[in-house]
Order: C-alpha cells, then structure tokens, then sequence
C-alpha cells in the first residue's frame, strides 16, 4: 500500500492529507473513501489508521488534517470551525474526483468522532457522497453545549460563551487573546472535569497510546460562538435515499447522539454495536477497531461498489 502527500484547497485553505492507494493492480478507477479525524485528532491518528485500514481492503482513501489545524493552513491556529469543517470535507471530496485512480461516481466519507456529525452534514449537501459511515459519531456542538452525556448543566456552555466574548474584545483590543485548554495535566484531573470519557481523551491524545506532537491541546475560544449555532443532525433528512452506517461502542457515553442522528435519518441506515467498546476505544484498540473496519468494508463495497 503506498501512502502519498497531498495538499488542496478547502475555501481558500491549504489542507494536508495523505492519500492511501491499494497495492493489488486494479483495470479500472476505483471507490474512494474521504476519512475525517475527530475534534482535537490529526491525521495521523484514528483517521490515518481507518484509512490505512480501509486501503488495504481495496478502497483509495484520503485522510487530511482540518483547516487550522495539523499540517493544514489557516490563522488563527487552532480554530474548531464546524461550518469550515464541512466544508474541508466537500473539498476532500472535490480533491478525490480529480485523481486518476478514482471512480467520482463512487466516492463515500468516514467520520469520526466530530467528523462523524461533519460527514453528516456534508454529504446531506452533496450528492457526490454516495454513501457515509460514522464511528463513534458526535455532534461537536451537542457535545460543548450539553455535554459529552447530554446531561451537563446549561450555565456550563453559558459560562464558555461569556469567555468566547471576552476573548473576541481583548483580540480587537490588540491584545493576545486567551485560549481553551482541551485536557487537563492529569488522568486524574481528567477524571474530575469529564468522568471517565474525560480519562479515555487524555489517554489517548496525552500519553504515548496515541500522542501526536500537532494534536490540538488548545482551541480558540472564537471555536464556541461557532459552535453555538452548529447543529450537525440538521440536515440529516437529506441523506437519504443514499445509504449510512453508524457504528457506536455499546459503553460510549457519547452513544446518544448516534441514536438520536440515527432517527432522523430516512433510511437506508444502519447502527452497527460494538460490544464492550467506548468512545475512545473504537480509535484505536484493535478487538474493537478489526470489526468496525470489517462492518465498514462490507458497507462500503455494497454501496460503492468492489
């Protein structure tokens, strides 16, 4: 399998990715999968394994880092823009068209974590998405306004927007403006601000586990005044009639913002259980990672063809 550098544009932004190619010769082009990585990840992370993994199965696949963040281009540095965020993914897919070894009829996307809630989105508005799968599939704005379990008191996310306009004054002001630390120093820490989905985030993007030196450890506060008014399940309606997976692990306490995309969706949907699996575990832990990939693979050679 090679794994080749690529750059284009999403809006005016560079974006960085990696385009995956399967080893085995193929006599025509063939489908492709755009991969998007969750809210704080880069692609060398779990969208770069699913890509990895997704290649290996017979698909071109493109994983890239988001706007203002990663390798990818764009000031301020940091900046959670979901409305930019769909928008990297409908260039991803624009990129894909233009390669030789990709069928443009046959194009799906993957998103994880918050790209699952982006992939939503996109390809609700674009038709050239012919089928999309999620993993462990959140809303990025649900999940700051309500919280990772949807029970977070409303004076949190209220609190947050009165730093975001604060933060928006001393900038004007000429002044270096504040900025929103995404994990705390410790396990033990974490525990304390997010429970045990706080814990599973600072292991993976704060320990040797799945460290990567341009993973975001901060976010611009202008990321919140955005998100207030994101809602990613919006247009979910629009997906169907084209077919879409979601898979969730059965101990995710993000899990309810799957179902509850789920149920909007027309169909023909599915939402594929991974038992035992959390949130974070379907990143990267492989007794969870083989069957999601295996599920996903089926999907995606029925919807898009071998």
């Amino acid at each position: 399998m090679a794994k080749i550098d690529v750059t284009f544009d999403s809006a005016g932004t560079p974006l960085a990715g990696h385009l995956y190619l399967p080893d085995v010769p193929a006599e025509r082009p063939r489908p492709a999968i755009v991969v998007g990585h969750p809210g704080a990840g880069v692609k060398e992370q779990t969208a770069g394994l699913y890509a990895r993994r997704l290649a290996e199965e017979g698909f071109v696949t493109l994983a890239f880092d988001a706007a203002y963040q990663g390798e990818s281009g764009g000031e301020p540095r940091g900046l959670e823009d979901p409305a930019h965020r769909v928008e990297d993914i409908k260039a991803a897919v624009s990129f894909l068209t233009t390669r030789r070894e990709v069928d443009a009829e046959r194009i799906g996307a993957l998103g994880i974590c918050a790209s699952g809630g982006y992939a939503l989105s996109a390809t609700a508005g674009d038709h050239r998405i012919k089928a999309v799968g999620t993993v462990s599939a959140v809303d990025i704005a649900r999940q700051f306004r309500l919280g990772a379990d949807g029970a977070q008191d409303p004076a949190v996310f209220q609190s947050m927007l009165d730093a975001a306009a604060h933060a928006r004054t001393t900038e004007a002001r000429g002044e270096e403006p504040p900025v929103l630390t995404l994990f705390p120093d410790t396990a033990e820490q974490a525990r304390a601000l997010g429970g045990e989905h706080g814990v599973e985030g600072f292991e993976y993007y704060r320990t040797p586990r799945g460290r990567h030196p341009r993973s975001a450890s901060s976010l611009t506060w202008a990321s919140i005044d955005r998100m207030a008014i994101f809602d990613a399940f919006a247009a979910v309606p629009l997906i169907a009639p084209r077919p879409l997976l979601m898979v969730v692990g059965t101990r995710a306490v993000t899990s309810w913002m799957s179902i509850e995309a789920f149920q909007r969706a027309g169909g023909p949907k599915e939402i594929h259980w991974v038992d035992g699996a959390g949130h974070v575990d379907l990143y990267d832990r492989k007794q969870y990672v083989d069957p999601a990939v295996e599920k996903l693979a089926a999907f995606f050679a029925e919807n898009l063809g071998e």
